[in-house]
């Protein structure tokens, strides 16, 4: 285990340090400064000549500052001859903007899976993708991990057997089918209408939920809009209670207040994206930790063995 070292940006430095304590490793070290004017200055303080480099960073808020911090230390790793780099991003900003869905946009979930190979990524361990189909956007290898495994345990434990699982959207179906499986539960589904970006209105539940209790299950929360409309209609149709299960606390914008003044009893996270303090502050947001599934999954590529039983 001597040949990897792991290194982090400022996205999620207490994930890395879950991480690196699971590996038994000490994360490596590195000095992130800025010019005056904002631009991001980097320089690697641990020799990686011919070592597999594994830097962890969520690219989330500040997007746009965490991406150019990833790019910038894996363009550092290659000019300084890393044998492998793998770029190990909990959550891949981006992710929804990876079709044309107007005229003359672009598709940014692509571009940003460019831009890390041009830097020099070998290989990328994400988890939960917006749409698994983004790791067609790539010609490395993309390990594409899943929330499921800590989340089901979760659900398993806390709910008993009259448990109905809900997909926000058509989208998410697959997903929460899945999860119904696994845990012997029902499903149902909100037809979701949306009328702008961050804007979403849940119309009906396609699905049986009177005296049930449901769980929503979706890969992000952002403004928890959709989540708030969802959990509104599942309780004008008879629910006990509601539940929220939710990979990517993204938690942008008016989120928090929403989720204060909603129906929902309590909403699961991981820690792919650190809280703010206002929703470190929330009674009803809880924090499951997959340090270990990102972990085990380091070790594994390292060592070149399977990780398909982590694909669950």
């Amino acid at each position: 285990m001597n040949d990897f070292i792991v290194f982090c940006g400022n996205s999620n430095p207490e994930l890395a340090k879950k991480i690196c304590h699971y590996l038994n490793v000490p994360l490596g070290g590195e000095k992130v400064k800025r010019f005056s004017d904002g631009e991001i200055q980097i320089e690697i303080d641990e020799n990686v000549r011919s070592r597999d480099v594994f830097v962890i960073q969520s690219t989330c808020s500040p997007v746009n500052d965490n991406l150019v911090e990833l790019l910038l230390m894996i363009d550092a790793f290659k000019r300084a001859s890393a044998a492998r780099i793998t770029a190990v991003m909990p959550y891949y900003g981006y992710a929804r903007q990876d079709k044309k869905v107007a005229p003359r946009v672009p598709i940014s979930a692509k571009l940003v899976a460019d831009m890390l190979t041009v830097a020099g990524a070998s290989r990328i361990i994400t988890m939960d993708l917006h749409a698994g189909q983004i790791q067609g956007f790539f010609n490395i290898p993309v390990d594409n991990l899943f929330a499921a495994a800590v989340l089901i345990d979760y659900i398993r434990d806390n709910f008993n057997d009259k448990l109905v699982i809900v997909s926000p959207d058509a989208g998410g179906v697959e997903r929460a089918r899945a999860f119904a499986k696994r845990l012997n539960a029902g499903l149902a589904i909100i037809d979701k209408r949306r009328d702008a970006p961050n804007k979403a209105k849940a119309m009906a539940v396609i699905g049986n939920v009177t005296d049930k209790a449901v769980v929503i299950l979706d890969d992000m929360v952002d403004t928890a809009g959709t989540l708030v409309e969802a959990a509104d209609a599942i309780m004008r149709n008879g629910a006990k209670e509601v539940h929220a299960c939710c990979a990517h606390p993204v938690l942008s914008g008016p989120s928090i207040e929403r989720i204060d003044t909603s129906p929902l009893k309590s909403i699961v996270v991981t820690d792919t994206i650190p809280l703010r303090q206002n929703a470190k502050a929330c009674n009803k947001i809880q924090v499951l930790t997959i340090s270990k599934l990102i972990g085990e999954a380091i070790i594994r590529s390292f060592r070149g063995d399977s990780v398909t039983s982590l694909f669950v």
